[in-house]
């Protein structure tokens, strides 16, 4: 694979004497070999979850430990990389919209209520649960202020102590301390925000609708929106990225964007796929993937100058990308869906 990699990337004048030191023969077999098909490295395999609740969301601190949530209140958890899972207890039906865990103690849910069960439009329409004992037990709580009955649909963390919680009308909540206090911060945008990620406590993204991204260089105190070339009437599903300056952002169409430059702006990558995209995740500046509906999945090894539609052995829609490294991985769905990424013969190679 080295050998490839050269040819490709390194100039054709460095290439002459590494290429005299290999016989013809040899440099056709190294080619094959790593070129055998993916049956030889790490293929996508369903996983038992015991449920049929459509899973919106799914966290692992290691290969072997992690969380599954969904609707109905559904919680799941693994301690042996999702072999078994077994239900938790979270005392709510609510519909659990995303989960988080800072280390094996503190860990953060949100969560959606019915809209039926309410009884004005002045109750809160989403809370949080947090547990600080592994989630033997779960405390809710609800935000309050301006805007705090909106819906919230996701939330990172860039640790235990710092959290931004977000969704409707481009409404952003933010917290230093733990979650003991929450403080709406100001948003450039009334568009509902539906993926977010921060790779420390200063730098995040966060994308949605009506061709939004919205970037941070403080930790929220002030947000940015990145210009978005063709991308008018674009809904943003998902966003990723890999230090400071790579991004990746997915959502209806199977459109794909991606930046160089910190979020500032934008540019379309080709996606062979025109179904929704709603989740993107890289594990480097190289290696990524996107899931969506009609279980499509898609691969790229090159930063998504190309993209490849990957078997996932599945009809439901991919709500939630996970990875540990390139080798572990798992996307859960509609339907009690877990897919989990790994091992399934000789190890892959990179």
């Amino acid at each position: 694979m080295r050998l490839i990699e050269l040819q490709r990337y390194v100039p054709s004048r460095f290439l002459p004497s590494a290429s005299r030191l290999l016989p013809p023969a040899f440099c056709f077999l190294l080619s094959a070999f790593c070129l055998l098909p993916s049956t030889y490295g790490s293929t996508w395999s369903r996983q038992s979850s015991g449920t049929m609740a459509w899973l919106h969301a799914v966290y692992f601190l290691n290969q072997q430990h992690g969380w599954v949530a969904g609707s109905g209140g559904t919680l799941l958890e693994t301690e042996d990389g999702g072999n078994t899972w077994k239900k938790a207890l979270t005392l709510t039906r609510d519909r659990l919209n995303d989960i988080y865990f800072a280390d094996e103690r503190i860990g953060w849910i949100i969560a959606e209520r019915d809209e039926l069960k309410l009884k004005t439009n002045d109750e809160a329409r989403s809370y949080l649960l947090k547990t600080e004992d592994g989630g033997l037990t779960w405390r809710q709580l609800f935000l309050t202020g301006p805007d705090s009955n909106v819906r919230l649909g996701r939330a990172v963390f860039a640790d235990a102590e710092r959290g931004w919680a977000f969704g409707e009308t481009g409404v952003v909540f933010a917290t230093i301390d733990g979650g003991a206090h929450w403080t709406r911060q100001a948003s450039p945008t009334k568009h509902l925000l539906l993926g977010g990620a921060f790779v420390d406590n200063v730098h995040g993204w966060l994308a949605g609708a009506g061709a939004t991204i919205l970037q941070t260089s403080n930790g929220g105190m002030t947000w940015q929106t990145g210009f978005v070339r063709d991308g008018s009437g674009a809904r943003f599903n998902a966003i990723s990225f890999v230090g400071d300056r790579l991004g990746w952002t997915v959502g209806a169409a199977g459109r794909i964007f991606a930046t160089t430059d910190g979020g500032h702006i934008w540019f379309a990558q080709r996606s062979p796929l025109n179904v929704d995209l709603l989740d993107v995740k890289f594990i480097d500046a190289s290696d990524g993937w996107a899931g969506g509906d009609q279980g499509q999945l898609l691969h790229t090894i090159d930063g998504g100058a190309h993209w490849m539609v990957e078997s996932s052995g599945t009809s439901h829609a991919l709500q939630r990308l996970f990875f540990t490294d390139r080798n572990h991985g798992w996307v859960v769905g509609f339907g009690g869906t877990i897919l989990n990424y790994g091992q399934s013969g000789a190890p892959r190679l990179k």
